[in-house]
């Protein structure tokens, strides 16, 4: 389960930074957000 929370969460990371490069500021930060709350390492909403 950790390894796919890992998966999900870098394909958000990605996903924000792509959309960010390509001009969507605002949907670029929610991603990256998100993808950091998603992952297994740091803070996670899945480890509450």
């Amino acid at each position: 389960m950790t390894f796919i929370l890992w998966l999900i969460a870098v394909a958000l990371v990605i996903w924000g930074i792509v959309t960010l490069i390509r001009g969507g500021v605002l949907m670029g930060i929610v991603l990256i957000v998100v993808g950091l709350l998603v992952g297994p390492g740091g803070y996670s909403l899945f480890n509450k």
